[in-house]
């Protein structure tokens, strides 16, 4: 059974910094892009950073650039989000993913075909 297990969520401080594991079991996503979605309460799920299959070449919304940053570890099967200066607004739950269609662009939901569980991230003001 394929699964994607994120961990590392909590509550924190605005300015503190979390890191948040993604780690898969029943297959390797060694050759997969992979990336972290956030849903804050009240809207979509949208993506926050992707990462190639190499870990050689990321993507980050706006939102959060400069601040989080993705890594990978193929030989462990897991995927990581450093997430500094955390601000209020970073609450929502958090999602990892790997991507499954391939005839879509990695920067569309659609193109993910498999998801954790979530974790519950809340930043305090």
């Amino acid at each position: 059974q394929v699964q994607l297990a994120e961990s590392g969520g909590g509550l924190v401080q605005a300015g503190g910094s979390l890191r948040l594991s993604c780690a898969a079991s029943g297959r390797t996503f060694s050759n997969d892009t992979m990336g972290w979605f956030r849903q804050a309460p009240g809207k979509e799920r949208e993506l926050l950073a992707a990462i190639n299959w190499s870990g050689g070449s990321a993507y980050y919304a706006d939102s959060v650039k400069g601040r989080f940053i993705i890594s990978r570890d193929n030989a462990k099967n897991t995927m990581y989000l450093q997430m500094n200066s955390l601000k209020p607004e970073d609450t929502g739950v958090y999602y990892c993913a790997a991507q499954k269609d391939y005839g879509l662009g990695y920067r569309q939901y659609a193109a993910y075909g498999y998801w954790g569980q979530g974790t519950q991230v809340t930043v305090s003001s």
